[in-house]
């Protein structure tokens, strides 16, 4: 028996689209990050960005459990002595509402240059319009 790898000239990436009003916030971005890997095909190798483009409507829709609104710290450094910026999940979901999914499928994701290749296949928007609709995406549902 010999083990066949998929090569990245071979594999076909498919588009779809997700509705994210209602899903809780890690269990949807778990199932996002599985297909973006592409481990829900057969022929799964994990040298080669084998993911599917998914589109994520209604972000600003999406539910968390507990107290996570309040509790829930994002912080980022600016590099400079005491920039340690901190942001709640509630106030990013107000502002920004498509960057808590992308933390959370981003850090869900290989930290190295195929995890980044893997990560522009994702596309999130806050309301139900997106431009990516000449590529005929199907709804998937999660």
């Amino acid at each position: 028996m010999k083990t066949v790898f998929a090569k990245a000239a071979t594999v076909r990436g498919d588009w779809f689209v997700v509705d994210a009003s209602g899903k809780t916030l890690g269990r949807l971005a778990t199932q996002i990050a599985h297909r973006l890997k592409g481990k829900h095909k057969v022929d799964y190798s994990p040298h080669v960005n084998m993911g599917d483009h998914i589109v994520v409507l209604h972000a600003e829709k999406i539910a968390v459990t507990g107290n996570k609104l309040a509790d829930k710290m994002y912080h980022q450094h600016t590099g400079y002595l005491g920039n340690l910026k901190s942001i709640a999940l509630g106030k990013l979901l107000k502002e920004h509402p498509e960057r808590a999914l992308q933390f959370a499928i981003k850090g869900m994701l290989p930290k190295n240059t195929l995890g980044r290749n893997m990560f522009r296949k994702l596309h999130v928007f806050a309301g139900d319009k997106h431009p990516h609709s000449a590529q005929q995406p199907k709804p998937l549902a999660l």
